[in-house]
């Protein structure tokens, strides 16, 4: 059995705001195809954290490297050139544009301007296009324009939109925000598929949906990371019982 490497290392990640310190000494680790999920409560610093992860906003000290690529003071292109791909809390999808060219859209990110201009670029990913759309369940609606769909199709447009630039990492902002009951079911089954892509960060504040979904969790409190290990473990630790679960 192959044992898999670290993809994702965050060591020792400190974000100062003036005075403020949002994430304090910080450190996590995603291994190939695993599924990490960063809980906390509002002002927690887990935002922060993964926009320290990302790119928007760089760490004031500590270090940060994608498969052993340090990209700690790199740039969001940059770090989408490793191979890191984020989909936010709010969907950023075209509205006008129809399912399918939105992931047309994805899948030309990497080519030439000469390659997409071309007639027969839509023609050679349409194999693709439809593999995606039936992963993320959005095959009958590859006409239809983006804003027609349900809030929770339009999430997983976008997954499917991070998942089409063939990251290693794919970073994901509460992706069940404002998602019916059988959305966010559903949405656990398409990030499970994704994980077989990428390894997976979730940025989440409710811990029923993630600990049915992810192979590992770290709990954030006050901008420091104070405890990590499987579901079971985060439900059962006590300092995590007495400061979190009552107020996530």
């Amino acid at each position: 059995m192959s044992v898999k490497r670290n993809l994702l290392e965050v060591k020792n990640v400190t974000k100062k705001f003036g005075s403020l310190i949002a994430v304090n000494n910080a450190s996590l680790h995603i291994s190939e195809n695993e599924i990490l999920g960063l809980l906390g409560p509002n002002g927690s610093g887990k935002s922060t954290m993964l926009h320290a992860i990302c790119g928007r906003n760089l760490p004031t000290s500590g270090e940060i490297t994608l498969f052993d690529q340090e990209i700690t003071m790199k740039n969001p292109t940059a770090r989408a050139a490793a191979g890191m791909a984020i989909k936010f809390q709010l969907a950023r999808i075209y509205l006008d544009k129809t399912v399918r060219e939105n992931i047309l859209i994805s899948l030309q990110a990497k080519e030439s301007f000469f390659k997409q201009i071309r007639s027969a670029t839509l023609k050679k990913h349409e194999e693709k296009i439809r593999e995606l759309a039936t992963e993320f369940q959005l095959i009958d609606y590859l006409h239809l324009p983006a804003k027609q769909l349900s809030h929770g199709q339009q999430q997983w447009l976008e997954i499917s939109m991070a998942v089409a630039v063939n990251p290693v990492l794919l970073l994901l902002d509460e992706p069940t925000a404002g998602m019916s009951p059988a959305e966010r079911k559903e949405t656990a089954v398409l990030i499970k598929k994704a994980s077989q892509h990428a390894g997976i960060l979730i940025v989440e504040h409710d811990l029923d949906f993630i600990k049915e979904l992810c192979d590992r969790i770290s709990v954030m409190h006050y901008g420091e990371i104070v405890a990590s290990g499987t579901p079971q473990e985060i439900e059962s630790n006590p300092k995590v019982r007495e400061v979190y679960l009552t107020r996530v």
